[in-house]
């Protein structure tokens, strides 16, 4: 893996982790490092996805949509899922 993808999925992952901690409504379960961990994680993962595929990572546009493609679903069940244990534990008190 180039330093190009290492800092460009590090760039996406911190992003939409950020982002998607804002932007996803009720109770924020999930610490803001648990979501931006998640994000670059995803990131990270996608990156390493398109290439063993065997996509051209050349052009950055692939490697970007599929960091993209696998840290916004990660996130978003990172935080639903925190959120839905987080209310659970308040029901049992």
């Amino acid at each position: 893996m180039t330093g190009s993808a290492l800092l460009s999925a590090l760039a996406v992952g911190l992003g939409v982790g950020v982002v998607g901690r804002l932007v996803l409504p009720g109770p924020k379960a999930a610490p803001v490092w648990l979501t931006v961990a998640l994000g670059v994680a995803a990131a990270l993962l996608g990156s390493v996805t398109i290439r063993l595929i065997g996509v051209d990572v050349n052009p950055a546009l692939p490697r970007l949509l599929a960091q993209v493609g696998f840290a916004v679903p990660a996130v978003v069940l990172g935080v639903v899922t925190a959120g839905r244990r987080g209310s659970d534990d308040v029901t049992r008190s």
